[in-house]
């Protein structure tokens, strides 16, 4: 990079001396990356980008200001500062502010083997992203392409906070897409495939990725809708996550406290089956997901959200845990590599086995989950299964439920894992949900 993001740091930390302050924290971060978009074998965006950022909270006793500035040259960083400390000075008390234990710091953070960056000059992108829609458009049935789009971008992030620490975490992320449409007659679908990792080397080839989506949109063709009916349901590993992510943001500190949620006062309480536990481990190596330390600069550490089914504690970063009287679980920002740990052995093929009868989630439309109730009611497509095989493609229809019910009715986890997420699970199989088709 051409600039020290720990001198832009120092300088700030030298200014921060001319105002009467009790702590202040600084997030410093600097990115490069490139993006490139084809579509139909043509050019569609080629784009580069350097971004920089200057994020800092300054405390007076309870009173805290914020200020952020993508200019990172002196001037812009001491109208940033001043900023902050004014608006500190002028609002009102908050009890609950505040850093996090010096102890609990994260002054010496392990290398976790993020940083790949990947040199790519944009003839290469261009040529990555066109051989991707060019397989899928080689393919049978496939009638035209909403396009393909390579992105990669690294970077560097720096915390610092006035109990002492500097600390640096660097990371890439490379991705390929693609999204095509399949036509028969006069039935048209569409469908998108992808690759992504922190390594450019550990990416799929662009054929691959192509080809996945062709299939993808193919299978979907001839498509029936279903009577409405109640019957068990499969949420492929695709889609499965989305499920212990509204489990995760239920278990929300902040959202305990305002009792906002379809899991208040949990701890202890059994939430799944006995035979699922939930596990965040954010410190292992090379891994999409894992992180050293959270936005309050606590030290991650491996614990359980939830084991044998039960809630073991809420997810907290250090404010949310001082509205609660607890201890932070180092999760300001979110959770970071979690795991779903289960028993049953086998992917999809032998969850769907197992369901004998019922319909596979391989979409979902809308955004029908209430947060406080747990009333979960979104539009999907997927396949309908008889005798344990897949019959037929399936859309048109609504699939309804409770989260809280449909946690504590998850019969199988595949082993089938989708290593692309945050959150690593396979295909779900729910005991029970409603299905809203044809009257």
């Amino acid at each position: 990079m051409s600039f020290s993001l720990e001198n832009t740091a120092q300088f700030a930390i030298d200014f921060l001396k001319k105002y009467d302050i009790t702590d202040y924290e600084i997030f410093l971060s600097s990115s490069s990356g490139v993006s490139t978009a084809v579509r139909l074998g043509k050019i569609e965006t080629l784009e580069h980008h350097l971004d920089k950022m200057f994020d800092i909270n300054v405390y007076m006793g309870n009173k805290k200001g914020h200020a952020s500035s993508v200019d990172l040259n002196k001037q812009g960083i001491a109208k940033t500062i001043e900023s902050a400390c004014l608006i500190a000075k002028y609002t009102q008390e908050d009890l609950f502010n505040g850093l996090a234990p010096k102890e609990l710091m994260a002054f010496n953070p392990p290398d976790l083997d993020l940083y790949y960056p990947w040199d790519l000059d944009p003839s290469h992108s261009v040529d990555l992203a066109k051989r991707c829609e060019t397989a899928a458009l080689e393919q049978k049935y496939i009638d035209s392409s909403d396009g393909a789009e390579l992105s990669s971008f690294q970077g560097k992030d720096l915390y610092i906070n006035s109990h002492g620490m500097m600390a640096a975490q660097q990371g890439a992320k490379h991705s390929l897409h693609c999204s095509i449409i399949a036509k028969q007659d006069r039935d048209m679908q569409t469908a998108y495939e992808y690759t992504v990792a922190l390594d450019n080397f550990d990416l799929e080839s662009p054929e691959v990725v192509g080809k996945k989506a062709a299939n993808l949109a193919v299978n979907k063709l001839a498509s029936r809708s279903l009577e409405s009916r109640k019957c068990p349901v499969i949420f492929t590993s695709r889609l499965s996550g989305g499920l212990f992510s509204q489990l995760m943001g239920a278990l929300n500190g902040a959202r305990q406290y305002k009792k906002s949620t379809f899991l208040l006062d949990s701890v202890d309480q059994l939430v799944m089956p006995s035979s699922i536990s939930l596990l965040e481990k954010p410190l292992v190596k090379k891994t999409i997901g894992s992180k050293a330390f959270d936005q309050d600069g606590v030290l991650k550490k491996q614990q359980y959200f939830v084991k044998n089914g039960q809630v073991q504690s809420y997810i907290m970063g250090q404010y949310s845990a001082n509205q609660l009287g607890l201890k932070t679980t180092a999760n300001a920002g979110g959770v970071n590599n979690v795991m779903i740990e289960h028993k049953f052995e086998g992917g999809l093929d032998e969850v769907i086995k197992n369901m004998h009868q019922g319909l596979v989630v391989t979409e979902l439309m809308g955004q029908g989950v209430n947060d406080t109730t747990g009333d979960y009611s979104r539009g999907a497509l997927g396949f309908w299964v008889d005798n344990g095989k897949i019959q037929y493609p399936v859309s048109g229809i609504t699939i309804a439920g409770n989260l809280k019910e449909m946690l504590l009715g998850i019969e199988h986890i595949g082993s089938d894992i989708d290593y692309r997420n945050n959150i690593k699970v396979g295909s779900v199989l729910i005991q029970q949900m409603t299905i809203a088709g044809e009257v």
